[in-house]
């Protein structure tokens, strides 16, 4: 990029809220250095809420030092992965922290996962130790002896809750699948007793701003699950530049609502880390389900809250929401999918929030961009890049022109949280990063602003209810069926998800199936996420000359269908 380049005068400069700088001052402090900065300065604060069961700074700060022992007993050192498997509970925070304070390298996995994806993301990562839920267990346990994983501890959602729930827990939770026995096996710890049983004395370790913080998978299956290398640098200086964004946000005053799954990047840094190291109450929701975020909202009274399109759709039209006080929200951060100037206009009414919508990837850390959130916010637009951001639109022929402000192109990125690379991807990487700049696989446009319109999908990947969605990773489960000889998925879309999988078959010949029979082969092979809504049998399907199948054009073909 030139100086004479129209992107280089970084025309979005001028929109930045006051009080926003354009550069941020980092410090030099990685995240678990930060949580223990908030944990001295508010020892007394609520760090977390769960089902009314509350944790102090100072309760959470005895947590994470006993696991880190406890990891370190189990032969943890500095580099090693360890693998957490959970959704947004207490032990996922304090397993989080404690694997970065003994210099792990963290991987998160979706407990939606099916056994196929999981064991991709064991082996591919090398994890050694797994934290998971109890009614997970047996199962991980089973695929053990095809990892490297040696130990495996597991909680429950029952194990912090408070009185009289933890009494009447046991009494429903087997009814409701919410608790089961995990089998005897070597190896296998429960996460309270190992906590209650080990002194918080870990074992001092030198971790660097440069070193590896963990592994954030992009997809779920073999082929396409790539682990972006994200650093301690990365992941601090995002926390930052959020905080930087939103200065009217007080340091130890804030109720974050913990709704997005800590296991997307999404959640981990919005949500658990900006919290954790502002010294914020953080609401953990393990189940973001319209009642679920309601109640949440209700009792605990939360003042900021990321959320995804589909989130915010589903709290409009779920009933509670006439008996829910939603005034005590003030800012709200959307991402993941486009969310209808409709949902913003009636959110905002109900809230007096302001919903701000954002941009990011995984291999950003997330955020790369968002709408200024006290000036100017731009319907359909994804916002102008936040401090120490750089942002070009490229050609989309050799991705080495930038193109004219108005003007359709490739979005690069290129900033302190941008990626180290793909895990044991150096060819994915070196066609991803060059010269520091991100090629995003996103087309967009860039006014002359500098607020940024997506208007298409580089890549082929499909939002669904704020999860990513491979197709690949669907094509490559039902090309494992005998009947099939051809087959493609593609995003269409879905009233609440934003998107939703719609799969067409080519059989062959003399195979008769039916709808029915695909969807049953597919359910133990992916996440319920990934099920397709609809699957269309045809005679054959669109290709090149050389034989790709052309998505593209199942796309377009599906699209014109529509009223």
């Amino acid at each position: 990029m030139t100086s004479l380049s129209p992107y280089a005068q970084k025309p979005w400069l001028k929109f930045y809220d006051p009080g926003v700088p354009a550069s941020v001052d980092y410090e030099d402090i990685t995240l678990p250095e930060a949580f223990a900065r908030a944990a001295a300065e508010f020892p007394g604060n609520t760090a977390l809420t769960y089902q009314g069961f509350t944790l102090s700074y100072s309760a959470l700060s005895d947590m994470i030092a006993r696991f880190a022992t406890a990891l370190a007993g189990f032969g943890v050192k500095k580099g090693d992965r360890v693998a957490i498997h959970l959704p947004n509970i207490i032990p996922c925070v304090a397993a989080y922290y404690a694997v970065l304070s003994v210099g792990g390298v963290v991987v998160m996995n979706n407990p939606l996962y099916s056994d196929r994806e999981l064991s991709h993301q064991f082996n591919d990562s090398g994890a050694k130790v797994l934290i998971t839920l109890d009614i997970l267990a047996n199962r991980v346990i089973g695929l053990r002896p095809l990892t490297s994983i040696r130990q495996v501890v597991y909680t429950s959602v029952g194990d912090y809750l408070p009185f009289p729930k933890n009494l009447l827990f046991p009494l429903v939770a087997r009814k409701r699948n919410l608790s089961a026995d995990v089998k005897p096996a070597p190896d296998v710890y429960r996460f309270k007793d190992l906590v209650a049983r080990t002194a918080p004395s870990p074992p001092k370790v030198e971790v660097g701003l440069d070193d590896l913080a963990m592994f954030q998978y992009t997809g779920g299956t073999t082929g396409v699950s790539k682990g972006v290398m994200l650093s301690h640098r990365n992941l601090s200086c995002n926390v930052q530049q959020i905080r930087a964004w939103f200065p009217a946000f007080e340091k130890g005053r804030e109720i974050m609502l913990g709704a997005l799954p800590f296991f997307h990047v999404f959640g981990m840094n919005t949500a658990m880390n900006l919290a954790m190291c502002a010294g914020w109450n953080l609401i953990l929701v393990p189940k973001p389900q319209p009642a679920e975020l309601l109640e949440a909202i209700r009792k605990f009274r939360p003042t900021f809250a990321p959320l995804v399109p589909t989130m915010y759709i589903g709290i409009l039209n779920h009933p509670d929401l006439a008996r829910t006080d939603m005034t005590s929200i003030k800012g709200c951060f959307s991402g993941s999918a486009p969310l209808p100037v409709e949902v913003i206009r009636e959110f905002e009414k109900v809230t007096g929030a302001v919903i701000v919508e954002g941009y990011g990837l995984t291999e950003t850390s997330p955020v790369a961009t968002i709408n200024p959130f006290g000036g100017r916010r731009k319907v359909g637009s994804i916002g102008i890049p936040v401090p120490d951001t750089r942002v070009r639109i490229v050609d989309l022929a050799l991705g080495e022109e930038d193109v004219p402000l108005g003007e359709r192109g490739e979005i690069l990125v290129a900033g302190p949280q941008v990626m180290r690379g793909y895990w044991k991807k150096p060819d994915d990487t070196a066609g991803t990063l060059q010269d520091e700049w991100l090629f995003t696989g996103d087309i967009a446009t860039m006014d002359e602003d500098g607020y940024i319109f997506i208007v298409d999908r580089k890549k082929d990947m499909i939002i669904s209810g704020g999860y990513n969605v491979y197709p690949r990773d669907i094509d490559e489960v039902f090309h494992g069926h005998p009947k099939v000889l051809d087959v493609c998925a593609i995003g269409i879309p879905h009233p609440t998800r934003g998107e939703a999988v719609k799969v067409f078959i080519v059989l062959r010949d003399g195979e008769t199936a039916t709808s029915e029979e695909m969807m049953d082969y597919c359910k133990e092979k992916l996440a319920k996420y990934k099920w397709p809504v609809e699957i269309e049998f045809r005679t054959e399907l669109p290709k090149t000359q050389v034989g790709k199948v052309l998505r593209k054009d199942l796309r377009e073909q599906e699209f014109r269908k529509k009223p």
